[in-house]
């Protein structure tokens, strides 16, 4: 799609499979724009077409110059505070970053800072951007990898519903003890609270279903451990630490679930991220490197590489 940024304005030209729609069908069909959101829009008259404000039932034809006000300065929302934190991907719409351990992804309890929020916003203050840090999914204070952020309303709505679609594939990496077998399989345990742990998530009946898919990648004898691949069809709190560890086949180093001591966080890595951009349709891969201290996964990753 040929699209740009022009001052406070998303301006793209019309493509062909396009044609015919209207600005009301276009929104709510194409991106899936939210009631209150289509509503706002169409109050503040943010949408033009070849620089005119048309009626929203009006067809529009394939090359019309589409124009939508989305990009405006806002309050970051958080503190900004420097830390060193690894982009695997930016433009104008979204950013992926690698989240460190030890840093939750946003701050739990009001004024917290040292979380994956704050370092964004110090990123978006150097490059001089006045936008709000949303964030589209967390990831636990030791779990590392890709995490995704909007950098407008509109996009953090569209990306929210192709989370949810499951449009937006995450892949994970653990190292967990033991084999499991079969070697790839479907776990569907659903999860909820632990009333006796404050933080312990656990598979209960009346919990909230869930759905982790996982394959082995590699086994280490010597070590009693296993590479193993999972994706996840839901984004339950804990969700890969409680369902590995309910196959009897806990994370290392996860200790909550039943992990032995042998690293100094659970080996989990939200190694891989893949989505159609919504506003390029382009193709859009991140693959988070590992930057443990001392390192966790290279030993292991090198062998089957």
């Amino acid at each position: 799609m040929k699209a740009k940024k022009n001052g406070n304005l998303f301006e793209f030209e019309l493509p062909n499979k396009l044609n015919g729609m209207t600005i009301e069908t276009i929104l709510k069909e194409h991106w899936s724009t939210p009631k209150k959101m289509l509503h706002q829009f169409r109050m503040d008259k943010a949408v033009q077409i070849n620089g005119e404000n048309l009626s929203w039932n009006k067809p529009l034809k394939a090359h019309d110059l589409f124009s939508i006000a989305i990009f405006k300065e806002e309050d970051f929302g958080v503190v900004p505070e420097y830390h060193p934190v690894e982009i695997l991907y930016e433009d104008e719409h979204l950013l992926v970053a690698n989240k460190p351990a030890g840093m939750d992804t946003h701050p739990n309890v009001e004024g917290q800072t040292n979380t994956l929020a704050n370092a964004i916003a110090f990123h978006y203050q150097q490059n001089g951007e006045a936008c709000r840090v949303r964030h589209v999914h967390r990831l636990d204070h030791d779990t590392t990898g890709a995490v995704l952020f909007a950098k407008h309303a509109w996009g953090h709505a569209i990306l929210d519903h192709l989370l949810n679609k499951r449009e937006i594939k995450r892949t994970y990496w653990a190292l967990v003890h033991g084999t499991p077998h079969p070697l790839s399989g479907v776990i569907t345990q659903p999860i909820g609270r632990d009333r006796h742990h404050p933080t312990r998530r656990r598979v209960s009946k009346t919990g909230q279903a869930a759905k982790t898919n996982y394959a082995v990648k590699q086994q280490f004898h010597k070590q009693q451990l296993s590479l193993v691949e999972c994706t996840l069809d839901t984004g339950r709190t804990h969700q890969i630490r409680v369902h590995m560890s309910s196959i009897g086949h806990p994370i290392a180093g996860d200790t909550l679930y039943g992990g032995k001591t042998i690293f100094q966080r659970q080996a989990l890595h939200a190694r891989k991220l893949n989505l159609i951009h919504p506003f390029t349709e382009n193709a859009i891969e991140c693959i988070a490197p590992f930057h443990d201290e001392p390192a966790i996964f290279e030993d292991y990753v090198k062998q089957i590489q």
